[in-house]
């Protein structure tokens, strides 16, 4: 008999129902322990970098990278993918995201969704709600209702990564792969629909570090696909490559996904922190200012370049990332300097190649999409493939230009509580100083902090003092009683620890998730 635990008050029974929950509890009995596997490989890889050996393009795998071969083909309701807005997966955002006008809404699990009992499941109902077209939401205050278009955005969804646990189902005793469980559920509840109505279960699949964990993925599906009565190959999903070490993997990483593939996608804030957090023992390499690393810095441009190539040598999208801007509605000239840089983001985005891009915000999607209207003029432009560039293990371990400022420290910090004390209160998707930050924008701030510790770029006693005054400007500016209503000193006091800690911790979420439950 499954062991399950649950608390039985939870009011889920229209979600969480007895064959969607054994649908769940079969994927983990079948892949749980390799789960767990290839947790225990990031474990011993780190331990490799950290002595001295430096990620490289693997010697066991030459062969796929020097062969010829391409991926399944494209559906139809994903060939244009040039504009994705993504947020988190709660019933307001789904929406407006779906009636945004992007060609694409990923619906998030993960970064930008902090992951309470409440948030989880009532993403998943919304998410059921779209797919079967009766989805609606009236506003509490205002009365606003909101009802979803015809013709909305493909639906993409994102699942929480391998390293996290979904602690309130546990079983024999064991939190199960929140992985597992995200992906389960909406599979479950949503294939069929997704079906009659002419398009698919698509994903997009968060931190993946080594081709394995993709192969892990394509068996995942393969059994999910056969165990529903589903053809294989329905299934779709682009790889974020937001770590460093699938930067060295991407040709593995497609063809592991070779039946399910939806492409790549660069992931560029997790990657940086991807960075700091591989190279954290390496005095000569510890990254500047989050601000100073430009997407024109020669590894991030190298990193942006191979992805792109080696997408459409296997015949597949290069998606673009994530402008953190967001449209500044009381300052018209800071708007207009935010809209700049998204434009020339974007610019830079599709005269490298890239097929489509990221926004995080409904107003920005048609700038976006006027930027790749102009630039790409098919669905897609797959078919450029420049093999002249050679994109070299040392061009993506480059070091980029820029400092370490104390005012850099006091970003990092600020930002860092500021997000911290919001996810801890349900809010995992926060605009902060006029950018939109999640968990990865959060985790830069508190390895980049680590790393000038550890290496000695600044001493704790300053750090502390940074932290104190940082604190009593947040206080002074939400004023004192929200800041004894609200999460302020719970979230300094993670952020500290996981500064100064002897060991970097792999994922800040994975500490804070148990002050959630």
């Amino acid at each position: 008999m499954v062991d399950f635990e649950m608390d039985s008050s939870d009011k889920v029974s229209d979600i969480i129902t007895g064959d969607a929950l054994q649908f769940v509890v079969d994927l983990v009995e079948k892949f749980g322990t390799r789960r767990d596997e290839l947790l225990l490989r990031r474990v011993a890889q780190q331990r490799d970098f950290d002595t001295g050996r430096l990620p490289d393009f693997l010697s066991e795998t030459q062969e796929i990278r020097d062969t010829d071969w391409k991926v399944a083909s494209i559906p139809a309701d994903i060939l244009d993918r040039r504009v994705e807005i993504t947020g988190p997966a709660s019933r307001k955002m789904i929406i407006n995201a779906l009636n945004s006008g992007a060609c694409v809404f990923m619906a998030d699990f993960e970064d930008s969704l902090s992951p309470t009992w409440n948030n989880i499941v009532e993403g998943q109902r919304a998410l059921r709600d779209a797919v079967h077209r009766r989805i609606d939401f009236t506003h509490s205050t205002t009365g606003k209702t909101y009802k979803l278009r015809d013709e909305p955005a493909v639906l993409f969804v994102r699942p929480r990564g391998l390293h996290l646990p979904e602690s309130h189902v546990r079983l024999r005793g064991r939190e199960i792969p929140a992985s597992l469980f995200d992906f389960g559920i909406f599979f479950f509840h949503n294939v069929h629909e997704q079906l009659k109505r002419g398009t698919a279960p698509y994903f997009y699949l968060p931190k993946i570090q080594h081709y394995l964990e993709a192969r892990w993925w394509n068996d995942v599906f393969v059994w999910a696909q056969a165990r529903l009565g589903i053809p294989n190959g329905t299934v779709r999903a682009t790889v974020l490559i937001e770590t460093l070490p699938a930067a060295f993997q991407m040709d593995e990483i497609l063809y592991e996904l070779r039946e399910h593939s939806a492409g790549l996608n660069c992931g560029r804030w997790d990657y940086i922190f991807s960075c700091i957090k591989t190279l954290r023992n390496y005095p000569d390499r510890i990254f500047p200012n989050r601000d100073h690393v430009k997407m024109t810095e020669p590894c991030m441009e190298s990193y942006s370049r191979l992805l792109i190539q080696t997408c459409h040598r296997r015949g597949i999208h290069a998606m673009g990332g994530m402008a953190a801007q967001i449209p500044i509605k009381h300052d018209p000239d800071a708007n207009e300097e935010a809209l700049n840089a998204v434009v020339i983001d974007k610019e830079r985005e599709v005269s490298l190649g890239h097929d489509g891009t990221w926004v995080a915000h409904p107003g920005l999607v048609s700038l976006a999409k006027d930027i790749f209207d102009r630039g790409m003029k098919g669905y897609n432009q797959i078919e450029k493939l420049d093999e002249e560039i050679i994109v070299t293990r040392s061009d993506l371990l480059s070091h980029p230009d820029g400092s370490i400022t104390e005012d850099g420290l006091r970003h990092n910090v600020n930002v860092g509580v500021l997000y911290l004390e919001s996810w801890l209160r349900g809010q995992g998707c926060v605009p902060l100083h006029n950018l939109m930050e999640d968990a990865a924008t959060a985790e830069i701030s508190r390895t980049q902090v680590w790393q000038w510790l550890h290496c000695g770029k600044i001493y704790q006693a300053h750090f502390k003092r940074i932290l104190n005054e940082e604190l009593q400007k947040i206080r002074s500016d939400v004023g004192n009683l929200a800041y004894i209503s609200g999460k302020y000193d719970e979230a300094a006091a993670i952020f500290e620890k996981l500064s100064v800690s002897n060991d970097l911790a792999d994922f800040l979420t994975v500490p804070a998730y148990r002050h959630i439950n």
